[in-house]
């Protein structure tokens, strides 16, 4: 039973806690990490190092775009690859994320937030919000705009 009346809040609040997370791992990249520290990272776990800036932009417009609901949905499918590539990187550490290198259930979990925001739809208050085609629309759907 979905409880018509609360799930666009709902909806809201996933996509604002996943949009805040991604704005937050590209500041942690930028600050913390250096673009010269993750860009070595990248290149220590085999993955191109030319990488660093383009996933790095992608966190955080991606993230302010799914944060104000501005074709959310869309930039959720593809921001996966980037969430399943981290997952990847983190495998071979072990599940939890406090092993030493971060294991993989953090971006795992992710993985399916964002899966879950892309099934579910927006919610309240998108600038933008993206309809499925030929679904039915969504009528107690509130938003600002």
């Amino acid at each position: 039973m979905i409880d018509t009346r609360l799930a666009p809040y709902g909806a809201f609040t996933l996509r604002a806690a996943l949009g805040i997370m991604f704005i937050a791992h590209a500041y942690l990249k930028i600050a913390v990490f250096t673009m010269p520290g993750f860009a070595g990272f990248l290149d220590q776990v085999g993955y191109p190092a030319f990488l660093a800036w383009p996933i790095i932009l992608a966190e955080l417009i991606g993230g302010l775009a799914i944060l104000t609901g501005f074709y959310a949905r869309v930039v959720s499918v593809a921001l996966l690859p980037v969430l399943l590539g981290a997952a990847l990187i983190h495998a071979p550490n072990g599940w939890v994320f406090n092993a030493p290198n971060g294991g993989w259930e953090y971006p795992a979990f992710l993985a399916a937030a964002a899966l879950a925001h892309i099934l579910i739809g927006d919610g309240a208050f998108a600038l933008k919000p993206v309809a499925v085609p030929n679904s039915p629309k969504a009528t107690l759907r509130p938003r600002i705009g």
